[in-house]
């Protein structure tokens, strides 16, 4: 029986801003964490990422390749981006050129179990907790469901 190729969970190749806190254990490799970030335990943060100063990631995020998170924001407990959006039918096996980045701004705070697809999302937006962001958000409000839709004041 052949041998596993095993990879090490932990903390590499970070740059960390002033004042950040993580909870281990968590997987953060090759990626940016701004000034006063929280990162909780059972976090990955992919290469290339860059999250904003004094965001809070909660445990259990998964935030992968090309994903910007701006400043002040909240991602809950169970949050997962995407980049992978199966254009070809199927996942892109490693082919970094069908993948597609999300851009998040300031002030977004993103419920727990949410699903981030590849999208923008403009500043000072809510996403419900399970909502499902499939396309831009343009303008500020609250979004909930799968779609993501934006709810309206007296909903």
């Amino acid at each position: 029986m052949k041998e596993p190729e095993i990879h090490q969970a932990g903390v590499r190749d970070v740059e960390f801003g002033a004042g950040v806190k993580i909870v281990e254990p968590c997987n953060l490799y090759g990626c940016k964490i701004g000034n006063d970030c929280f990162v909780g335990p059972f976090t990955e943060i992919q290469k290339g990422v860059v999250v904003g100063a004094r965001t809070r990631v909660q445990s259990h995020a998964f935030i992968c390749e090309l994903v910007t998170i701006g400043e002040d924001c909240f991602v809950g407990h169970g949050v997962m981006f995407v980049n992978d959006t199966f254009s070809t039918g199927g996942p892109a096996r490693g082919n970094k050129e069908l993948w597609r980045e999300t851009v998040i701004g300031n002030r977004v705070s993103i419920g727990s179990n949410a699903t981030i697809l590849p999208v923008r999302i403009c500043d000072d937006v809510v996403i419900g907790a399970g909502s499902v962001v499939t396309r831009d958000i343009t303008t500020s409000g609250t979004f909930a469901g799968n779609p993501a839709r934006r709810l309206l004041a007296d909903e």
